[in-house]
Parts: structure tokens; sequence; C-alpha cells
């Protein structure tokens, strides 16, 4: 009889919390049937807490962009900054003549809201976003409604990103780049291209965006990689696919054809297609304190350093050279000692902010990543001209 005393009785519990992992089972040898309707009812308020525990600690990521024109972006600014924080949702949009672009983070209901306010205006009904989650850390510490000339920088204003090249899904694109007639490039910087890329891709090597261009002119010269005599089919690809509209309008400004890139970028082509068939090799990089993604959008063995936001591996973070806040084995020889005291302070900050669970913002870093950029395009300046000057001396 169910209600016997000598009856185990078992209740099947999987927590929301370790949904995808193993679930674990929970059994009562309970001696009456009112101590086993007590049991169920534990369990009941016990489920639902972790439930509520579950969507209450969880973050969830939207990236997005659209081109479109907003000849009003400027006075769009204010009422949508207002309308994020309302709703604690932190994270960075860049608004332009040209459209939309940025990554938000918040509760549930707060991104569906904002996304919501976006697709009211008639221009952004047609928005599409892309979803990631982060568990135990909030991806983003504020948020930032920025007015640009661009909504990605290439410093072409005459390319009109809705005129980019042709879209190949996640699920075609394994097919594309095996075909020795495609060339296959990684729109990419150098330090997103250190941890991860496709199968075969090219490194342009560019510290910003902003170089594409030059280095995509270098190689359409004779015997060039772009060389248009090859008749190569070109195919690009990027972390959520806005460079790529970007770089594939160039491409079409500049006379190419036959262009490509992949649909959703790397985050759609590693939330879609299995690792057992993907051609991608390492990890992927974000622009949120998750650092790097994996297959299934996974978040990441990298960290970040806090002086140069170069991603660091384990590897590196046993150099001699890291120091928690203030370098890492890739800055540590650039910055000045200025720097240096005040990286050190700021994490001291933050260490004193985690031991009262405060947050701590930091201190902003435009400026540290600018100054980077600009000593790494003074040595990639100094070694062409070094480079022209013995070609110089080899043909007198």
């Amino acid at each position: 009889m169910l209600c016997s005393s000598q009856i185990p009785f078992f209740v099947f519990v999987t927590k929301l919390r370790t949904v995808f992992s193993t679930p674990y089972i929970a059994c009562f040898h309970a001696p009456a049937w009112e101590q086993k309707r007590d049991c169920l009812l534990h369990f009941q308020i016990s489920y639902f807490s972790s439930v509520t525990d579950y969507f209450m600690s969880n973050f969830t990521i939207a990236a997005l962009y659209k081109f479109v024109e907003l000849p009003d972006y400027e006075a769009m600014r204010e009422p949508l900054q207002a309308f994020c924080e309302q709703h604690n949702v932190k994270g960075t949009l860049l608004l332009a003549l040209e459209g939309i672009n940025g990554t938000i983070a918040g509760p549930r209901e707060g991104i569906d809201a904002v996304l919501a306010y976006l697709r009211n205006d008639p221009r952004l009904a047609t928005l599409e976003h892309k979803e990631s989650w982060s568990e135990d850390r909030e991806p983003f510490h504020r948020m930032r409604v920025r007015l640009k000339k661009e909504i990605v920088t290439m410093g072409q204003p005459n390319v009109n990103g809705q005129n980019a090249g042709t879209y190949v899904k996640p699920e075609d694109w394994n097919d594309l780049i095996s075909d020795p007639d495609v060339v296959l490039i990684d729109t990419r910087n150098d330090y997103e291209v250190d941890i991860g890329t496709f199968k075969g891709a090219v490194n342009p090597e560019t510290v910003t965006f902003r170089e594409f261009p030059q280095w995509v002119q270098e190689q359409a010269q004779e015997g060039g990689l772009l060389d248009k005599n090859r008749k190569k089919k070109v195919a690009m690809f990027c972390t959520g696919g806005i460079r790529c509209e970007k770089s594939t309008a160039y491409m079409k400004s500049l006379g190419y054809d036959e262009v490509y890139h992949l649909e959703g970028g790397i985050l759609k082509y590693l939330e879609t297609i299995p690792q057992p068939q993907s051609l991608w090799e390492g990890e992927c990089f974000v622009f949120d304190e998750r650092v790097s993604v994996g297959h299934g959008l996974v978040p990441g063995q990298y960290v970040q350093c806090r002086a140069c936001r170069h991603p660091l591996t384990e590897e590196d973070r046993a150099s001699v050279h890291y120091v928690r806040g203030e370098s890492c084995p890739h800055c540590w020889d650039k910055i000045t000692e200025e720097q240096r005291a005040r990286f050190r302070e700021r994490q001291r900050q933050v260490d004193l902010a985690e031991q009262r669970h405060e947050g701590h913002i930091g201190a902003k870093m435009d400026e540290q990543i600018r100054k980077r950029r600009e000593e790494k395009l003074a040595q990639k300046e100094k070694s062409r001209q070094m480079a022209n000057e013995i070609d110089q001396q080899k043909s007198e």
C-alpha cells in the first residue's frame, strides 16, 4: 500500500541551478503519510526557492546592433540611459547617425524591458539580439549610452554598413571555409585572435579596426592575398557580426563581388554548432567580465589584465611579470611607474571593497587603452620605416 510506513519514499529533485549537470535524488523514509506530505511540502518550498534564487542571481547578457539612419540619435541618449538605469541594466550602448551597437546585462525582466523600449521605435522594430548568461559574475559595472561618429569605428565615412556582403548561416559556414578557393579573414584585433580563431584563418594583426582598410589595400596589391587577379572568394568573421557588416561593405566598395560573412558572428556559431563538428579552435574573447567563452557560450578560462586588458592564461598569471591589478607579461615593460602606482592603489581599493562586500567599478581604463594602442601603432610604424630603409639600401 502506498502509505505503508515500510515503503521508501523517493523524491527526484533537479535543481535549476545545476540543470546541465547531474541531478541528485533525495530519499525519504517517512513513517506516515502526514510526514510524507510534509516532506513534499518542504521540497516544494525548497525547489521554488532554488528557482527564485537562480533567476535572481543570474545575469542575462544581450548583444545587439543595427545599421539604420538615426538622425535624432543625440536626443535618444538621455532617455535611453535613464530607462536602462531604472531597470537595473548595465553595459554600453553606442548611438550614431548610422545606427546602434552594444552589449547590456541585467535581470531577465530588465533586459526584456530595454529591448521592448528600443523596438518600440519603428526604425528599430526588427532589431535582433544574441543572448548569453553569467551566473556568478556581474558582466558590467556601470551603464553608459555614448554618442559616436560610427557604431563601429573603421574611419571610412562613406562605407554603408547596410550594403554588407552575403550572410552565411552557422550551419553552412564549415562548408564555405573548407573550400580551397576561399580566403578566410579574421577581422578582429590581435589580442582577440591570440586566444582563438577558425582553423586556417588569416590574422591581419591589427591593433584597432581602423587599421583594417590599410591592411586590405596592402593585400590587394599584385601578388597579395587579396589580389583580384587570383579571383578568390573572401569570407570574414568577427565576434558578433558588426565588424563584418562594415568590412564586407568596404570590400564591395573596392569592387570585390564574392564577399561572405558569418551571420551572427562567432558567438552564434559557438552557440549553434556542436563542438565535435566545430572548426573553431580556442576560445572567443568577449568585451565584458567573462573575458572569454567557449562552445555553448560557457565562460572560458581566461582572466583579464586590469592594466592593459589583455586576456591572460594560467601560464601568464604564473609569470614573474604578473602582478594582480598592476601588470602582466604583455604590458609590464610598457607601463610607467606612475601608472603602476595608480594601478596598485586601484587594486587596493578593489580588495577593500571585496572585503566589505561592496561594489567597486575601478578607475576608467579608456586613457590606458588609448595609450597602449598608440604605442603599438608607433612600434608598427617604426618597423615599416626600417623595412622601407632596408629595401631602399638593397635597391641602391
